[in-house]
């Protein structure tokens, strides 16, 4: 079992459901979620949160500007971003890392898939 809190930021309740669940097969079992950015933006000033999933496409605030204002907030800087989302082309995905996501996960996605990239960014 992992010391990670991880928070899923998806606007689906369905999405943020499996990737909770694949989460906890994995080990990961403290994972709490969010429904767009904003929301997570609100939870993280509560919650101690060591790892950040989010989607892309979301009402309020997207990934894009959420991950935006996660690199520009000194508290949140240095947290791993990882971004699951359903844009697969390569302007979208050079946009995204062009924000400071860590890693990229185009849906659908396995189980395999999404613990490997979280170990790889673990791994730096």
């Amino acid at each position: 079992m992992s010391d990670l809190k991880i928070i899923a930021v998806d606007d689906s309740p369905t999405m943020r459901r499996i990737i909770i669940n694949t989460l906890k097969r994995a080990g990961y079992e403290n994972v709490i979620e969010a429904t767009d950015g904003k929301d997570a933006l609100a939870k993280m000033k509560v919650e101690h949160v060591s790892f950040v999933i989010t989607d892309w496409n979301m009402p309020e605030m997207d990934g894009l500007a959420f991950v935006t204002q996660i690199r520009a907030t000194d508290e949140f800087k240095n947290l791993p971003v990882l971004m699951v989302t359903t844009r697969s082309v390569k302007e979208d995905i050079v946009e995204a890392m062009k924000a400071g996501v860590n890693n990229y996960i185009v849906k659908p996605f396995t189980p395999e898939t999404l613990k490997a990239k979280i170990d790889q960014i673990l791994a730096g």
